[in-house]
């Protein structure tokens, strides 16, 4: 019988698995996300407010159901450009804690390489 050669590298036994930390997960925090969400649903109240009362304040004799349609395109016009702000933000963050992860990672492997020399 002949013996498999390992490639360089590569873990000799199952000890040696359980000492490489495992990746975690890249997503925001959830009160980042929380936060967002927040955002999201404050411009929504604020942009039909402001959309209800100007379009109010404009008509004479009492449109409330044009001011009420009007507020309620507000609301979902804001909400839309701030969710995807807050989308774009997120993202960035996620992708910049998967690199921070990753060089954390690097750098452990190799001092930890190092050490075993």
């Amino acid at each position: 019988m002949t013996e498999k050669s390992e490639p360089p590298g590569a873990p000799t036994s199952i000890p040696d698995l359980q000492r490489q930390p495992a990746l975690q997960s890249a997503a925001p925090p959830v009160g980042a996300r929380i936060l967002a969400v927040a955002s999201i649903v404050l411009s929504g109240v604020c942009g039909g407010l402001i959309g209800y009362g100007i379009t109010n304040l404009q008509c004479d004799d009492g449109c409330s159901g044009l001011a009420t349609a009007v507020g309620s395109a507000a609301a979902i016009l804001a909400a839309i450009g701030v969710a995807v702000v807050a989308v774009l933000a997120l993202r960035a963050m996620a992708e910049w804690n998967a690199q921070q992860r990753v060089e954390d990672l690097a750098k452990t492997t190799d001092s930890t390489q190092k050490h075993q020399q």
